[in-house]
């Protein structure tokens, strides 16, 4: 069965580009061969910072034929007496068959004329001729470029093409303006170690062609092979290398042939925080640093930088990536003294030099915000006077560092040399460690605020963004969100949950929001949008089971849910259990047959009690009877499951009335709730609304799917 390779060759391709560029191919392009009904064996997607290849193995030499049923027109316009007329003969002409071909059926429209064609599979070269240019400008990416006189965009130059089905080069032309890039077999290799062309006989002899120039096309191959030397070259320092993923990961998209060499630096860098080395090798160097021991905090005077180079010229390349570290490092020890000779406290002045947000103020004016709001949180925590005292130290801190000359170099750094200079000038450990915290979590995968003080000053620096930006009308819509919104609510109600902090964001918004009723709403829709979202994506929530807690259109479950963040998380993950677990569907009929019921009385969903509410003499069967003293017997175990949250017991007690409320619809003892008296239908649909109002302590039952 054929193999197809195709190989794009440009200039050198931005790391980033090239990894997302790999992706979309690994999906796309197999997507493309099943919608035009080919199948193969596999797709292997190949890039290096001068190419983006894919070998296409046990591809049929053709498409399979197909079977294509085609209506035609009107049986009555079609033919007469049996023999065919002009509409008819033109059907048969347009399609290629006899007239004789030609079928009458039955429709919902009449009699139609059909024809049955066969359609013979396309030759695999003509339809991949036809897919690669889709293939490789349909590509996205950030930045795209032009270049020439054409209009086409990718993100570099391209320079070669190859296009081989097995052994023969497949014509492909790629116009860029005057410019035409024709397919061949001739490929390039390491632009150092063999500056030369490979002629690539056949498309399977691809990997080893490139090999053989130096190329290692498979990036999973090369970051095998630059984990192993990164490990290897820490050995023989007797060190221990961190290989941070995402550097790995653009390493292996900048070199075609890696090489590891080692390089070194001055120890008497080691005096600077290590943050401040690893920040200045991997963020600005991209070179991997190593430690003296596995999970340890201590560096070693080295790192190992992995090389697209001459490995015969490691000891050259080391030099020079030593002396730029050198700089580096010496421009982090000339501002971390710098900065070390005043107390943290005194740059507090210079934030009023830097502005938030021009309609907000500077952000001195933030840090008095972010300190007001933190002191409103704390009064609801009933905290003592020494955690508001330092709460209130670091809400007044935490931005004290961006005016430093470190941060202001390294901005990477914010809240960690806040920390380190906070620690310098005698503040209290639990303020040094908020000042670090409270930018927790910085991205999906990270950790939350561990102590109470960061997550109190992390709530309140994000509650000011969102309050803020929301009153200047800067909100959110589709995919634009320039200030992480979304992600600032995510983190304050990730937090909340996570420390279990009993805040009222109902409250805190009303407050913050002061009185202006549409930026009020506007904030509470955004919470409970991101609470929803929470609730489904990372707790795996059933979307019926979010919407019973939150409430479809329904206030009194949406302001419950601002209030309490806790209660709303427990009982959303409560009804998904019991869902699991069988419990629900012992329920659901009886309690969601009440509450559909109940909606056309006019009992108030608050009352709980059956004593004044139903008229006993109105009952008519015994039924109704069991059904009240059912009722009676669920108020204590609703009342203790209020007050308690443990809604076990409520829904324990559903479960044991569940009998006496199904008798009450459908046993021997049945009643018509809506009897033509309307007193005695007013007093059966109290009973049902009772029942539904029990219930609603734990969710709103109508908004439940019975069998998702």
């Amino acid at each position: 069965m054929p193999a197809f390779l195709l190989e794009v060759g440009t200039e050198e391709l931005p790391a980033s580009f090239l990894s997302d560029a790999i992706a979309q191919w690994r999906s796309r392009i197999p997507q493309a061969l099943s919608a035009h009904s080919l199948t193969s064996e596999s797709v292997e997607v190949y890039g290096t910072p001068r190419r983006l290849a894919v070998l296409i193995q046990g591809l049929p030499s053709q498409q399979p034929d197909r079977e294509e049923e085609i209506k035609g027109p009107p049986a009555q316009t079609a033919f007469q007496d049996g023999k065919p007329k002009p509409a008819a003969e033109g059907f048969a002409k347009k399609q290629g068959v006899e007239v004789s071909a030609l079928e009458i059926r039955p429709t919902e429209k009449g009699d139609f004329v059909f024809v049955r064609k066969v359609i013979p599979g396309r030759n695999i070269a003509e339809i991949l001729t036809e897919l690669i240019p889709e293939w490789i400008w349909g590509l996205e990416g950030k930045r795209l470029m032009r270049w020439g006189d054409g209009d086409v965009r990718f993100s570099r130059p391209i320079r070669w093409l190859v296009a081989l089905l097995d052994d023969a080069v497949l014509p492909i032309e790629l116009v860029n303006g005057s410019e035409t890039i024709k397919s061949d077999r001739i490929s390039n290799g390491h632009r150092v170690l063999h500056p030369n062309t490979v002629t690539i006989a056949q498309a399977t002899d691809y990997i080893s062609s490139l090999r053989s120039a130096y190329v290692i096309a498979d990036s999973n191959e090369r970051a095998t092979i630059i984990t192993q030397q990164i490990k290897e070259s820490a050995q023989k320092l007797d060190g221990y290398p961190e290989i941070y993923p995402d550097l790995l990961e653009e390493v292996t998209n900048l070199v075609e042939f890696p090489s590891s060499v080692i390089g070194k630096f001055e120890p008497e860098f080691l005096e600077l925080p290590t943050e401040v080395i690893t920040t200045v090798m991997v963020s600005h160097q991209r070179y991997f640093p190593v430690f003296s021991a596995a999970n340890s905090n201590e560096l070693l005077p080295y790192f190992v930088t992995i090389s697209n180079g001459d490995p015969a010229k490691s000891d050259i390349i080391a030099t020079g990536n030593a002396k730029v570290i050198r700089a580096r490092l010496a421009d982090g020890q000339f501002f971390y003294k710098s900065d070390l000779a005043k107390p943290l406290d005194s740059f507090l002045p210079q934030l009023a030099k830097v502005t938030f947000q021009e309609d907000l103020g500077s952000l001195l004016d933030k840090v008095s915000r972010i300190s007001q709001i933190a002191e409103q949180i704390t009064a609801q925590l009933h905290l003592p006077d020494d955690e508001r005292h330092n709460i209130h130290r670091a809400a007044l801190l935490c931005k004290a560092d961006l005016v430093t000359q470190m941060v202001y170099e390294f901005p990477e750094l914010q809240g960690v040399m806040g920390q380190k200079y906070a620690v310098a000038s005698g503040e209290p450990a639990s303020v040094a460690t908020a000042i670090f915290e409270h930018y927790l979590p910085k991205g999906a995968d990270d950790i939350l605020p561990q102590t109470l003080a960061g997550q109190v000053v992390g709530l309140a620096d994000r509650l000011d963004t969102l309050v803020s930006i929301f009153s200047i009308g800067m909100i959110p819509t589709g995919s634009s969100d320039p200030f992480a919104l979304r992600r600032a609510a995510n983190a304050v109600v990730n937090i909340t949950w996570t420390a279990n902090l009993p805040i009222n964001l109902q409250q805190l918004l009303a407050e913050l929001a002061k009185d202006k009723a549409e930026l009020n709403a506007s904030l509470r829709e955004f919470f409970l949008q991101r609470v929803r979202t929470l609730l489904q994506e990372e707790h795996h929530v059933d979307y019926d089971l979010v919407n019973a807690v939150l409430g479809e259109n329904d206030p009194e479950y949406a302001e419950r849910a601002l209030k309490d963040l806790l209660d709303v998380r427990d009982r959303a993950l409560f009804l998904q259990q019991i869902r699991n677990d069988g419990t629900l569907e012992k329920i659901y009929e009886t309690v969601n047959r009440s509450t559909r019921l109940a909606a056309q009385g006019d009992l108030d969903t608050k009352q709980l009690e059956p004593n004044s509410l139903v008229r006993k003499e109105l009952f008519q069967k015994p039924s109704e009877e069991a059904f009240y003293n059912s009722l009676v017997d669920l108020v204590p175990q609703t009342l203790a499951a209020q007050s308690s949250r443990n809604y076990k017991q409520l829904v324990t007690a559903l479960e044991e009335s569940a009998p006496t409320v199904s008798n009450f619809f459908d046993g021997p003892e049945s009643v018509l709730v809506m009897d033509p008296d309307p007193e005695i239908k007013r007093n059966r649909l109290n009973l049902l609304g009772l029942l539904r109002n029990h219930a609603r302590v734990l969710a709103d039952f109508g908004a439940i799917v019975k069998n998702l």
